[in-house]
């Protein structure tokens, strides 16, 4: 009588296991979810969604910026750089080229961190060797490194493997560094041939170029490098300048008194971020 009533029990259990089973895998094949499980249900009610402070829209990175990668995941090919960003109002970028620079480069970093704003860094391989530390911060406060070739030579008149060296090293070297391969580059001198782009392809970086030179390395004077931002300045805007490469002082006062400009002018600085399928 005791081993019917133990048996009936154990029939019992396993049927009410099955039953469960059987939810949860119709769970999780229900359409629209694909092979993933149902997320499980929010605990209470949604809470209403809080406008967000001007600090935190400047430091959201735009989304929808060029093509979406394929489904594929390979990175296109192009013919040429792209040349600015998309987005809602009125958003720009800030690009530093050819560091970081001890000298210039936590300057330009303390500016961008005084107004909660973040920026583009691409950067040359060489540099950052001995400057691993900015390449550090710059990943903790936000910033989006790009690739700026390992010694900054002339593309156009380097062989296909030569151009490969100079670009795998420097990816090699910001994701030891920075923690993560970098997504874009930019030839040095804005000189761009078909084996950077499918080099750069190939390394899943996308080239982006710019679509106003401050020219500060010409060192023109702060007050010029100013006006040359503020008279560019629209929506979708990349910005160049150097926070290496030379005397960069004037680009560091510059920045002091552009940026809280546009800001109060209504502008969005904040960086791109590529979609991926």
């Amino acid at each position: 009588m005791e081993k019917d009533q133990l048996l009936t029990r154990r029939r019992a259990l396993l049927t009410g296991a099955a039953a469960l089973g059987a939810a949860g895998v119709a769970a999780a094949l229900a359409p629209g979810t694909g092979n993933r499980a149902a997320p499980p249900p929010a605990a209470g009610p949604r809470a209403a969604r809080r406008p967000l402070k001007p600090s935190e829209y400047r430091l959201s990175p735009l989304t929808g910026y060029g093509p979406p990668r394929s489904a594929t995941g390979r990175t296109p090919v192009r013919g040429e750089p792209l040349l600015r960003v998309s987005g809602r109002g009125r958003t720009m970028v800030l690009t530093f080229d050819d560091g970081p620079d001890p000298r210039y480069t936590p300057h330009i970093l303390d500016t961008l961190a005084r107004y909660e704003v973040r920026a583009m860094f691409f950067v040359c391989g060489e540099m950052v060797t001995a400057n691993r530390d900015l390449l550090a911060r710059m990943a903790d406060e936000g910033h989006v490194v790009g690739n700026h070739t390992w010694t900054h030579p002339l593309l156009t008149r380097l062989s296909r493997r030569r151009i490969r060296t100079e670009m795998e090293r420097t990816c090699d070297i910001i994701e030891k560094t920075y923690g993560e391969r970098p997504e874009w580059f930019r030839a040095p001198y804005g000189a761009w041939n078909r084996a950077a782009f499918r080099l750069g392809a190939e390394l899943g970086m996308e080239p982006l170029a710019w679509t106003v030179d401050t020219l500060d390395w010409t060192t023109p004077g702060t007050a010029t490098i100013v006006d040359r931002v503020e008279d560019g300045a629209a929506p979708g805007v990349v910005v160049l300048s150097h926070d290496a490469g030379g005397d960069r002082s004037q680009s560091v006062r510059a920045l002091r008194r552009y940026l809280p400009e546009l800001l109060d002018s209504g502008y969005h600085v904040t960086v791109p971020r590529r979609q991926h399928l």
